[in-house]
């Protein structure tokens, strides 16, 4: 490496003209500090704890961290354990998303190091022991572009972002895979960390696979990038890329994905050049396979897919079907490698896909999305966050954002779950609003929203069980009955935020004592 004698730079006075008061002097003294740092050779530190004290974590701060590991991720475990044994406390917890295999938080939680938490959406125990009251400030949830958003106005001002990276260099170069020295951990796409690293006031990357600079193509640049601590594991690769896609076999299943893609096709969006999201759940992933033949049949090409990408979705794309991808989270191996190895695959950041203030978001150039839900109600309104007892089990994600965005936004679900109706009068916490919503699609009919008075017409044309949301409710209510009401608490656990910031609805403790009601 060749490097320059500093102490030997020439010196000069002041500059003449517009700027006074930049001068050489004030440069000379910054390179120095940057020597000091040793930042001319690499960011890399020894140990967390290190990173820890360079970053001047203290109490009272705003960390955040990515959920692109999934349940196969050691990084906000093992962060936190540090964090915790050097005695700080009264952080605000901005994950983008939690986990069950986060569930060691319950007792950060208990301990007093995280008091508060921004997320998406939670699971497991830690979801539990939210329910059930165990903070006393309330968790703030936002949809993936609602959080971009408050990110990037500052209404979450991150302070120190830790975010693991399965390949990174000694600059901070970071990707969710190595295209040179594969250590067999990868995640694809790195979109939600991508807006962290670009506004938290430090950032620390940590890899355990540490790879000559540079690393190139980067997830995370440099330039947005404090430290790099090398530690032994970042995940667990079986973790990392398991259960976020599931193929059904399911009759019910396979039933409303092809209702769904016959829906799209007479639709009025489905031409020549159309854009499309569709989740990873068996209904969403057996609609892909539906609607290729369709597109096969019409010589139809999509210009692009986004959001979460799974291996279908890049079966498409390898087929010709589909242009381009853009990737904000890669659900499986195969959307990984494609990201990878295609240049046409593009990992884009959570601000770029569905933020509200940004005009270009990709969310609203899209023609159709298909989404889950937990349950929906007679004014098309949907929950994805809470369960049927009132417990948290869910994330908001997407949701808000393609559902806005969308040209027409079709939500897929069984009309029961076992005893639990999935279409009812009121649902437990309004996540996304009806107003978004275009079209219900269930294994016993379809509805469609009354404001969406051209899609009527459309579909009316052809042959599917057309029906009304009130129709919907009603047959539900006649295989399960009602549903006991849920007892709650007057303390609340959760707000649910819409995806400018504004409240939509509040989550509130669950009595403990209360027996199962289905």
């Amino acid at each position: 490496m060749i490097t320059r004698n500093i102490d030997n730079l020439p010196k000069f006075g002041k500059l003449d003209g517009i700027h006074p008061l930049f001068t050489n002097e004030k440069i000379y003294k910054d390179i120095k500090s940057c020597k000091e740092r040793e930042e001319f050779e690499s960011k890399v530190l020894y140990s967390i704890e290190e990173a820890i004290d360079k970053a001047k974590l203290k109490d009272g701060m705003t960390i955040s961290f990515h959920h692109h590991f999934r349940d196969g991720d050691f990084v906000l475990n093992k962060v936190m354990d540090v964090i915790a044994k050097k005695g700080i406390k009264d952080l605000t917890l901005a994950a983008s998303s939690l986990l069950s295999v986060h569930a060691p938080l319950v007792g950060h939680l208990k301990s007093g190091v995280v008091t508060r938490i921004e997320t998406s959406g939670m699971r497991g125990e830690l979801a539990d022991a939210v329910s059930t009251g165990l903070l006393d400030i309330p968790v703030v949830f936002r949809s993936h572009g609602g959080r971009a958003y408050a990110i990037k106005n500052g209404d979450i001002k991150i302070d120190v972002a830790f975010l693991g990276a399965p390949s990174c260099d000694s600059f901070g170069n970071a990707n969710g895979y190595s295209r040179e020295h594969d250590n067999g951990i990868i995640c694809g796409s790195l979109g939600y960390a991508k807006t962290d690293a670009l506004y938290a006031g430090c950032v620390v990357v940590l890899t355990d696979n540490l790879v000559p600079f540079p690393n190139v193509p980067a997830g995370i640049s440099q330039s947005d990038v404090d430290y790099v601590v090398k530690v032994d594991a970042i995940g667990d690769p079986n973790g990392i890329m398991s259960g976020a896609t599931r193929f059904t076999k399911n009759p019910k299943e396979l039933l409303i994905a092809e209702t769904t893609a016959e829906v799209i096709e007479h639709s009025g969006v489905f031409t020549d050049g159309f854009s499309f999201q569709i989740g990873s759940g068996g209904a969403s992933l057996a609609t892909a396979r539906f609607l290729k033949e369709k597109m096969l049949k019409k010589n139809i090409k999509a210009d692009f897919v986004l959001g979460g990408i799974t291996g279908e979705i890049v079966k498409l794309h390898e087929e010709g079907l589909i242009k381009k991808i853009l990737d904000v989270q890669s659900f499986d191996l195969e959307a990984a490698n494609s990201l990878k190895n295609n240049r046409f695959h593009q990992q884009i950041s959570a601000y770029y896909y569905a933020s509200p203030n940004n005009l270009g978001t990709a969310v609203n150039q899209l023609d159709v999305v298909v989404l889950s839900a937990l349950e929906v109600d007679v004014n098309f309104n949907v929950n994805v966050l809470t369960g049927s007892d009132g417990s948290i089990i869910g994330a908001i994600g997407g949701h808000q954002d393609t559902a806005a965005g969308a040209s027409v936004s079709i939500v897929v679900c069984p009309l029961t779950r076992g005893r639990i109706a999935s279409v009812v009068d009121v649902v437990n916490t309004v996540v996304t609003p009806g107003k978004t919503i275009d079209i219900i699609v269930t294994d016993q009919g379809v509805a469609i929203n009354p404001n969406r008075k051209d899609l009527i017409e459309r579909l009316s044309k052809i042959d599917i069980n057309l029906t009304t949301i009130e129709k919907l409710r009603d047959k539900a209510v006649s295989l399960v009955g009602k549903a006991k009401s849920i007892e709650y608490t007057d303390k609340v656990v959760g707000i649910v935020t819409y995806r400018d910031g504004s409240i939509i609805d509040l989550i509130y403790q669950v009595k403990e004592s209360i027996d199962q009601i289905y």
